[in-house]
């Protein structure tokens, strides 16, 4: 379905506008469908950017900083969703003896085992970019790097 047709307007002020209506429409399109891929899972987009990030780095661990600098989401409360990944014994944390105010994460067993549960209906979420050839997406790739600047 096309843009015009979902949100049922005919006209733009500009080829840009539309653009950028497309982005936020296909974006929330795009985060309720993997909102519910997580929810069977009981996380979140982002304690799974986390678990991705910590599983990356494993068997080493990394301190907040690190994984906030390379999340997706660049504004969530770490700390607080740390916490809830501490609690469902997905992450550890670990001080560093030399800096107190320093946390080291990692990934504990448990959270890897989780990975490995979700990587396949993953998989089957990412067919919705198979209506992509694999030119296209490189092209929507590159368009969206140049739209970042």
């Amino acid at each position: 379905m096309n843009l015009e047709e979902a949100i049922k307007q005919k006209k733009f002020q500009s080829a840009q506008q539309k653009a950028w209506i497309n982005i936020n429409y296909t974006f929330n399109y795009l985060s309720d469908h993997i909102s519910k891929v997580f929810g069977q899972f009981d996380i979140t987009q982002q304690q799974y950017n986390v678990l991705r990030i910590l599983r990356g780095r494993h068997p080493e661990s990394a301190c907040c900083n690190e994984v906030k600098e390379v999340m997706l989401d660049k504004n969530p409360d770490l700390t607080r969703l740390c916490d809830r990944l501490v609690s469902k014994g997905l992450i550890a944390r670990d001080l560093n003896s030399t800096n107190r105010r320093q946390v080291s994460l990692h990934i504990t067993e448990e959270g890897l085992k989780l990975l490995t549960e979700i990587e396949p209906v993953m998989k089957e979420y990412s067919v919705i970019l198979n209506n992509l050839s694999d030119e296209e997406a490189q092209t929507l790739s590159n368009l969206l790097d140049k739209l970042r600047g």
